[in-house]
């Protein structure tokens, strides 16, 4: 007569049972730890952030120009391995309503966005104040508002905006004792951080038929034609092309190997 045992065959399955349950259970741990790393490292890169916008914001003042409080974000994850390192991949900085004077009158930037590429900080210069940090590239774009633009010009009546990816014009004109509207594009050219402005072709579907309607027409080209200067922008940025779009003329600068820390 065969007798069985069968206090030990279930046995085995037990022991996996309790090893899958540690699993889950070591899973779980490292997923609430890796929860609680990255929540610590972005509220590091938010401390980090405000630091950086409330410096702008003093340099801002001290070169008299207004805006509203500097946006920053800093790119990469995660934060404290750049910190660690001493570089950091990117630091975005936006700037609203910056308002700047030239040649007496106020120039206004609705917008400036800049962005910093390949930053050096050791952490060092951070903790002690002292040191370089250096971006080794800087692209910023700035929008100037076409009513800026306009007040420069000071011709009552005109009005500038985008055509067909061109900057147009309109404006009233008294040619011969005649008031008509006349209307154009402009060629836009950058040299030495100003905006070259010049109004080619302007014509007028109203013009009278008579000797020298046309030439009044050229003269007041070249009169709203002009050279704009900016406002000193920033972290040494060399303005590089213009453009026109619906909201203003987009401007867009650039610099290499700039100290953020001494502008």
């Amino acid at each position: 007569m065969t007798t069985y045992t069968y206090g030990d065959v279930s046995a085995p399955p037990r022991r996996r049972r309790w090893g899958r349950r540690l699993l889950v259970v070591l899973i779980v741990l490292l997923v609430i730890l890796g929860g609680l790393l990255a929540v610590a490292d972005r509220v590091a890169a938010s401390v980090a952030e405000r630091t950086i916008s409330d410096e702008i914001a003093k340099e801002l003042v001290a070169q008299d120009i207004e805006a509203s409080q500097p946006e920053v974000g800093i790119g990469g994850f995660p934060f404290l391995t750049q910190v660690l390192s001493g570089r950091y991949e990117s630091i975005s900085i936006r700037l609203r309503d910056l308002e700047g004077t030239v040649a007496g009158n106020g120039v206004r930037l609705p917008q400036l966005d800049v962005d910093a590429r390949d930053v050096s900080a050791p952490l060092d210069a951070i903790r002690s104040g002292q040191g370089d940090v250096v971006a080794s590239t800087v692209e910023g774009t700035a929008t100037i508002a076409y009513a800026s633009i306009v007040d420069l010009m000071n011709q009552p009546g005109l009005r500038l905006s985008e055509q067909d990816g061109n900057l147009a014009v309109t404006a009233p004109l008294d040619v011969l004792g005649q008031r008509i509207t006349v209307s154009g594009t402009a060629k836009l050219t950058v040299a030495d951080n100003q905006v070259r402005i010049n109004f080619e072709n302007l014509t007028s579907d109203d013009l009278p038929n008579v000797a020298g309607a046309q030439s009044a027409i050229n003269q007041y080209a070249r009169q709203i034609s002009v050279n704009m200067a900016l406002p000193e922008l920033p972290f040494q940025l060399n303005v590089r092309s213009v453009e026109p779009l619906p909201e203003g003329l987009t401007v867009s600068a650039s610099a290499q190997n700039v100290p953020l820390n001494q502008w």
